[in-house]
C-alpha cells in the first residue's frame, strides 16, 4: 500500500525525506489532512478474503490525533 498524488491535494508531507516517503494530502485550515493511499493486487485480494487493514501511526509520544478510514473519497474531501 502506497500513498499517492490525487486531484485536489494541496501539498506533500516528508518530502526529500526517504526515511518516511512523499506523503501527498490535502490540507485544511482546522488541522485535517487527507491522503489517498494504493493497494496493490496482492493487497486487494488479501482484503477481500481477510477484511482487515492495520494502520500504524507515528505519536512521537504525544497524544494521538483522531483518525479515519474509508473507500469513500466524498466521506473526507468537502
Amino acid at each position: 500500500m502506497k500513498p499517492i498524488e490525487f486531484k485536489g491535494q494541496t501539498d506533500i508531507y516528508a518530502k526529500n525525506q526517504p526515511q518516511y516517503g512523499n506523503l501527498p494530502v490535502r490540507k485544511y485550515s482546522d488541522g485535517q489532512c487527507i491522503s489517498c493511499w494504493k493497494l496493490s493486487f496482492f493487497e486487494r485480494v488479501k482484503v477481500l478474503f481477510q477484511g482487515k487493514i492495520w494502520l500504524n501511526l507515528h505519536s512521537f509520544n504525544k497524544p494521538l490525533t483522531p483518525s479515519y478510514l474509508t473507500v469513500k473519497k466524498k466521506e473526507v474531501i468537502i
